[in-house]
């Protein structure tokens, strides 16, 4: 089994920035791609960055200029920059992760379990 943790998340004011952070633990083998994943009260889930495992990354239209996802392969982390952050940000922030296990040799789609970000003055 494989375990995804996030932290970071938190109150900010509009203006604000924030890192959030998602580390792996478990049976893994590799990771393919990883990513972050919002969910705003109301609205459905949606992506807003990923990275491949050779670091391409790709943005939602909404927070590209202002986001910036990063990884670091050698310690299973995937990490989310967040700049110039306005209430329309303000969700709970999921981190995913597409692993290859140790046990089945398979790769599989694992979720954190969210980190609240709230923007408000």
């Amino acid at each position: 089994q494989v375990q995804l943790v996030e932290s970071g998340g938190g109150l900010v004011q509009p203006g604000g920035s924030l890192r959030l952070s998602c580390g792996a633990s478990g049976s893994i083998f590799s990771f393919n791609a990883m990513g972050w994943y919002r969910q705003a009260p109301g609205k459905q889930r949606e992506l807003v960055a990923a990275i491949t495992s050779g670091g391409s990354a790709n943005y939602a239209d909404s927070v590209k200029g202002r986001f910036t996802i990063s990884r670091d392969n050698a310690k299973n982390m995937v990490y989310l920059q967040m700049n110039s952050l306005n209430s329309e940000d303000t969700a709970v922030y999921y981190c995913n992760a597409v692993v290859r296990t140790v046990t089945t040799g398979y790769e599989y789609d694992f979720w954190g379990q969210g980190t609240q970000v709230t923007v408000s003055s």
